[in-house]
């Protein structure tokens, strides 16, 4: 059977619940087809205590994106045989903490459309019912605004929403796949994070770049606030300087 997928507002009720007593707990978590965005890592690998680079080479793989031409990250199996998260246990989530975002959200998804006019974000949710899914029979009748809230995903959405204006800025400046040598800075800079800070300790990747020294100071630091170094950084030297920059 195919899944059910239904548009709904945020002021719109769905009934929903998922725990350790819904008979199919565990099951959305064992056909793996997870994407994950630079926040995703950001707090995974914090959630290890690992650096990006340990993380991303245990956990991930990459591909470049048939539409965006971009690099995409996502979860490898635990098994290339068979499809199930890495994080699952018989007990539920490992990191649900720090779960990644569409994790969060399930089961309601989430896009996003851009004004090219005013820059203006629109979100658009539907509800995916999936056959295998019991969570709808019996479940906490809510909105979706506050379902968005109860899971901690309005942080997220917002931080994963600042990659927009970067892929709108690189269909714009460089349209299709981006060549090897953008494709690993895009990469670096976003979601191998501790990589792209030593580079600017150790190599001054940034010396070129006009920031405030404290606002450096504090990125090399913070990694939150390193990602957001890193997006300016690449809407600058990827898609309105392109430039002589190494890694």
């Amino acid at each position: 059977m195919d899944p059910d997928v239904t548009p709904i507002s945020r002021q719109e009720t769905f009934c929903f619940a998922c725990h350790p007593k819904v008979p199919c707990f565990n099951a959305c978590c064992r056909d793996l087809n997870q994407f994950l965005t630079p926040y995703d890592i950001l707090r995974l690998k914090i959630h290890f205590g690992w650096s990006s680079g340990r993380f991303l080479k245990q956990y991930t793989s990459r591909h470049t994106g048939p539409e965006s031409g971009l690099p995409i990250i996502s979860l490898k199996p635990r098994d290339p045989q068979d499809p199930i998260c890495p994080f699952v246990t018989p007990h539920g989530c490992s990191v649900y903490e720090n779960r990644p975002s569409s994790c969060r959200l399930y089961p309601l998804m989430r896009g996003v459309s851009r004004s090219r006019a005013t820059g203006k974000l629109t979100e658009h949710f539907m509800v995916l019912k999936e056959p295998h899914c019991l969570g709808f029979k019996n479940g906490q009748t809510q909105t979706v605004q506050q379902y968005i809230e109860a899971q901690k995903a309005t942080a997220e959405n917002e931080l994963n929403d600042k990659l927009l204006p970067i892929i709108s800025l690189k269909n714009r400046r460089l349209p299709g796949r981006l060549d090897i040598k953008a494709g690993h800075l895009f990469f670096t800079a976003l979601y191998d994070l501790d990589h792209f800070r030593s580079q600017i300790i150790n190599n001054g990747l940034l010396d070129d770049f006009q920031i405030d020294p404290s606002r450096v100071g504090i990125a090399l630091e913070d990694d939150l606030a390193l990602l957001g170094v890193g997006m300016e950084w690449i809407k600058k030297v990827l898609f309105q300087q392109f430039g002589a920059w190494t890694l």
